[in-house]
């Protein structure tokens, strides 16, 4: 990690921010099963350990189970697992009453993209996500070296623009009305400033550990971040930026600001040179 991810809470310059967090863990089960092995309950009983219990706004339990079988049955058998899982939180400490939903999800068909090892696949479907939203925390006023809300013509190499109202929603990469004036704001100082070069920096949310990258719901593949990156890409096209001066890659769940998964569904600005043009003699 770099400076910014080992530092950051938010890059807030005089801006004050209230969101909910959450996070999301996942339990996986045996084919066919609803209980939980010694080492699976262990793990559930380790991620409760960690949480600050004092902040838990609610929990939301869903099960499921892998594409093979008849859904009435992988119906009942994802509720079962929920229910598994709901138990050994009670009597861990969580209480029943902020477990606002449980509910089995039934099967999950194959992703295209993982069919290239199905079993694998299949038993990362073979779960239980337990989905803990926090009560919100309020950022505000934080100035952290390197980090800006806006473009300086004083920025060095490795500092980052963090566009802190280009925020999406779950699963799209589509730019709200309020990041496309944002951008308007970021891109005029950017025409001001024609010798910084930059890379647009795409990120998600709220993914399974073991999948780096979320699905973009307009275009039903696995690259969300990258699609984020892009849009701002265009956008930034389409206001008369250079390409030459601009770069995008999406870098899916690798770098979440851990506060908060609205601050994660973001995209920002790496600057990667400003050199001030050569004067002719």
């Amino acid at each position: 990690m770099n400076r910014f991810l080992s530092i950051l809470f938010i890059a807030f310059s005089c801006f004050s921010f209230a969101q909910e967090d959450e996070e999301v863990h996942s339990i996986f089960f045996e084919f066919d099963k609803s209980n939980l092995k010694n080492e699976q309950a262990d793990a559930v009983v380790a991620f409760v350990s960690k949480i600050d219990t004092s902040r838990i706004a609610s929990v939301q339990i869903f099960g499921y189970c892998d594409d093979r079988g008849k859904d009435e049955y992988n119906y009942i058998l994802s509720t079962n697992r929920a229910n598994t899982v709901k138990n050994k939180l009670v009597e861990r400490g969580i209480k029943s009453k902020i477990i606002i939903t449980l509910e089995g999800k039934g099967r999950i068909m194959l992703d295209e993209d993982m069919q290239t090892n199905i079993p694998e696949a299949r038993s990362k479907n073979r779960r239980v996500d337990v989905v803990v939203n926090f009560k919100p925390i309020v950022i505000e006023d934080l100035k952290i070296p390197g980090v800006y809300s806006s473009v300086r013509k004083d920025v060095i190499v490795g500092d980052r623009i963090y566009l802190d109202k280009v925020l999406f929603e779950r699963g799209s990469s589509k730019l709200t009305y309020q990041a496309k004036k944002e951008l308007d704001k970021i891109a005029i100082q950017l025409q001001k400033n024609k010798n910084i070069q930059f890379e647009i920096q795409g990120h998600v949310c709220c993914t399974p550990t073991f999948q780096k990258e979320a699905v973009d719901r307009d275009t039903k593949k696995r690259e969300l971040s990258t699609n984020r990156a892009k849009r701002v890409y265009n956008y930034f096209l389409m206001k008369q930026i250079s390409k030459t001066r601009m770069t995008f890659k999406g870098y899916g769940n690798t770098q979440s600001l851990k506060q908060g998964s609205a601050l994660d569904r973001r995209v920002e600005l790496l600057i990667t040179k400003n050199e001030p043009p050569v004067k002719k003699k």
